[in-house]
C-alpha cells in the first residue's frame, strides 16, 4: 500500500542526510508498530530543540550507538506527531514539509494548523 501525505498524495522523501524516518528510509512512513507516530516531516529550529530536549527527548546529543549524530537547525527530521501538537500549543512548533508529512499526522493535528506551518 502506497504512503500518502496529508493532501492524499504520495509521500515524498523528508530527509535522507541525517537518514530520518520509524524505517530509517527517509520518509515519514509509519505502521501498528510506530506507537509514536513518527509522520511530521519537519524542518527543526534551535528552540524546538531545546524544548524537546527539555521534555524528555533529546535530539541535540549524538548517539554514535544508534548510529545518530544528532540534530542541528535546519535539519529535516521525521517527528512524532503528538510531539509535533505539544511544541504548537507551546508556540515552538517547527516548519512542516507538508508533502513529506504522512497523512497519519491529522488524526492527531488539525490540515489547518500544519498549513499555517508549511515550509517555504
Amino acid at each position: 500500500m502506497e504512503a500518502l501525505n496529508v493532501f492524499g498524495e504520495p509521500i515524498i522523501t523528508c530527509s535522507a542526510q541525517p537518514l530520518t524516518g520509524f524505517f530509517r528510509d527517509g520518509c515519514c512512513n509509519t505502521s501498528e508498530e510506530d506507537f509514536g507516530v513518527h509522520t511530521v516531516c519537519c524542518v527543526v529550529t534551535e528552540d524546538f530543540l531545546i524544548f524537546s530536549r527539555q521534555r524528555g527527548n533529546d535530539l541535540i546529543t549524538p548517539r554514535p550507538e544508534f548510529n545518530f549524530a544528532g540534530l542541528r537547525p535546519g535539519d529535516r527530521w521525521c517527528l512524532c506527531a503528538a510531539r509535533w501538537k505539544e511544541a504548537f500549543d507551546a508556540g515552538v512548533a517547527p516548519k512542516v514539509i507538508l508533502e513529506a508529512t504522512h497523512e497519519r499526522t491529522l488524526d492527531v493535528v488539525g490540515i489547518e494548523h500544519l498549513i499555517k506551518f508549511a515550509y517555504k
